[in-house]
């Protein structure tokens, strides 16, 4: 059995008690939350950053005490662990990656909920928004 690793985060960025999310819309049709694989040697968190730069150009701060991991066979004898983060947007301007990204923006929870392709992703944003509102 062949294993995979991606990492990401559920980014928001909160402007005064209303906080949104980011989804993105991928070149090939689904909407889903930001992650990549991982490189080389890197950490999980090296590769969230990384992966957020390369995907959308925003700067992050990551929010201590959430992790969440996914896992799933994308195809026949391979398994993929997914690692999810939590990260406030701290800098940056949206900039899609043209070959991987063909829309990113920031929405309300229920908003991003509706859009999101997988029910996993879904599952990993409700998580997240319930983490933050129990703060």
């Amino acid at each position: 059995m062949k294993r995979e690793k991606s990492c990401g985060a559920v980014i928001f960025r909160q402007e005064n008690t209303e906080r949104y999310y980011l989804i993105l819309k991928s070149t090939q049709g689904h909407t889903t939350l930001c992650k990549g694989h991982v490189e080389g040697n890197e950490t999980e968190h090296e590769t969230a950053v990384r992966e957020i730069m390369e995907e959308t150009g925003l700067i992050v701060d990551f929010v201590d005490g959430f992790r969440e991991v996914v896992t799933y066979s994308p195809k026949p004898g391979v398994t993929k662990d997914v690692v999810f983060f939590l990260a406030r947007a701290r800098g940056g301007d949206i900039a899609c990656q043209p070959e991987e990204v063909a829309e990113a923006r920031f929405l309300p929870p229920a908003g991003a909920l509706e859009l999101l392709t997988h029910a996993s992703d879904r599952d990993i944003l409700q998580k997240a928004h319930a983490f933050l509102e129990g703060r």
